[in-house]
C-alpha cells in the first residue's frame, strides 16, 4: 500500500504549528461533517462526534473488506476538527448553549460520495447512531489563515486568539470573520487539561 500518510508527518505545517502565530494558506480538503448548536460538552455533541469516528474508522479499515476502494493506501485517522460560530451575536462567547457549529474528520483523498454513502450503510448496520443521517461529505478549504497551538484548557482560548489577533495586525493582516476553526490533538478525557493541544485557525487577508 505504500508509504503511511501520518497527518503529524506528512501535514505538519497544517497540523503542529508552533505556539507563536504563523500565516498558511490552506488548501481544499475532503471531510465527513456534523452540524448542530448547543454546548459541546452535552450529550448531543458526544454522539455526533462518535458518529464521526465510525464512519472515519469504516473508511480506514475498508482495506479488510472484499471491495477495497481504488486508491487505497495506508493512513492515520485524522483528528476531530470543528468550525464554531455563534447563533445570537449579541450574546457572550461564554454562553456555550449560544455556540453553532459543524464539526468534522478530514478524509482520504480515495473516498468518493458513492463510497461514503455506502460507509454510512455499512456503519448503521454495525454501529446504530442517529447522527449518520446528519452527515454529509465534502470538501473545504480555509484559505489565507492564521494559526496557533494553544496548550490548555478551552476556555483559555481567548488569551490565543488575542495573539493572534496582535500578531495580523503587526504583519499586515485582518481577520475577516468571528467564525473560526479547532483541531483537537489531545482527548480531553485522557489528557490534563493544562496539556491540552488545540490548534486555532481564522480566516485573514492581507491589508
Amino acid at each position: 500500500m505504500g508509504t503511511k500518510v501520518e497527518y503529524k508527518k506528512t501535514y505538519k505545517h497544517i497540523y503542529l504549528p508552533k505556539t507563536v502565530p504563523v500565516i498558511i494558506d490552506v488548501p481544499k480538503m475532503p471531510f465527513i461533517m456534523i452540524s448542530g448548536t448547543g454546548d459541546p460538552n452535552g450529550e448531543e455533541f458526544a454522539v455526533a462526534t462518535e458518529a464521526l469516528y465510525s464512519l472515519s474508522y469504516a473508511v480506514k479499515m475498508s482495506y479488510k473488506s472484499n471491495e477495497v476502494p481504488d486508491g487505497y493506501y495506508e493512513y492515520t485517522v485524522f483528528p476531530l476538527e470543528g468550525v464554531w460560530d455563534l447563533i445570537d451575536k449579541s450574546k457572550p462567547v461564554q454562553d456555550k448553549s449560544n455556540y453553532k457549529y459543524t464539526i468534522m474528520i478530514r478524509q482520504p483523498d480515495f473516498l468518493t460520495q458513492n463510497l461514503f454513502a455506502k460507509f454510512v450503510e455499512q456503519t448503521k448496520k454495525k454501529k446504530p447512531n442517529p447522527y449518520l443521517e446528519k452527515a454529509i461529505f465534502g470538501e473545504l478549504t480555509d484559505g489565507l489563515s492564521c494559526q496557533i497551538m494553544h496548550i490548555g484548557p478551552f476556555d483559555n482560548e481567548p488569551e490565543s486568539f488575542a495573539k493572534m489577533e496582535f500578531f495580523c495586525e503587526g504583519n499586515g493582516y485582518i481577520r475577516t470573520s468571528k467564525i473560526h476553526r479547532e483541531i483537537y490533538l489531545s482527548d480531553p478525557r485522557r489528557t490534563d487539561v493544562q496539556k491540552l493541544k488545540t490548534v486555532l485557525r481564522f480566516p485573514v487577508r492581507k491589508q
